[in-house]
Parts: structure tokens; C-alpha cells; sequence
């Protein structure tokens, strides 16, 4: 399981490596064209918050961390799907953690 920490003031975000490695490619290409949006995710069962957003700005410190260190396998039509989805309503759920 990977980690996505975020702006360091929440407990990173734990998501498995291989929806990591396909966000990190969705993520990545909004924040080099500037683009912000929102990114959603429920949060595991040792929370009390249902599902959590936060808003994802170029300015704002994001570190990615792979449990593996071998290369994940990209499936380009999954990163596609996430891509388009997050075009069309302008935010970014993340629903594999």
C-alpha cells in the first residue's frame, strides 16, 4: 500500500501502489498544465469521516510513496477512464484504496 501525502497536515492517504501509480499520471498531467480540481476518497475504517475532498493546486506540496520499488504496469486505458472522468465532473474520486 502506497501513501499520498498532501499539503502534510492530514495523515497521508493510503492507496494501493497500482491506483497510486495510475494517479500519479492523472495528477501529474493536470498540476504541469496548472489545472486544479478536486480529489475525493473515503478514507479507511479507523476514521469517522465518510468521504473526504480536498482541492488540488499546483502551489500546494504533494509526495507520492510506493510501498514497491519495482515499476507498476500503467494500463493507458485506466488512466484514460480517470482522466475523462475527472474532465467531465471536475473532480477525481478515488474509489480503489
Amino acid at each position: 500500500m502506497g501513501r499520498l501525502r498532501y499539503d502534510s497536515t492530514l495523515d497521508p492517504i493510503v492507496i494501493d501502489d497500482v491506483t497510486l501509480a495510475h494517479m500519479k499520471i492523472v495528477v501529474g498531467t493536470k498540476l504541469r498544465r496548472q489545472e486544479s480540481f478536486m480529489m475525493s476518497w473515503i478514507p479507511g475504517d479507523d476514521s469517522r469521516d465518510g468521504r473526504l475532498t480536498a482541492w488540488i493546486h499546483p502551489s500546494i506540496p504533494l509526495v507520492l510513496a510506493f510501498d514497491s520499488v519495482e515499476p507498476i504496469h500503467v494500463d493507458a486505458e485506466r488512466v484514460s477512464r480517470m482522466m475523462n472522468s475527472l474532465n467531465a465532473h471536475g473532480e477525481l474520486l478515488i474509489e480503489e484504496m
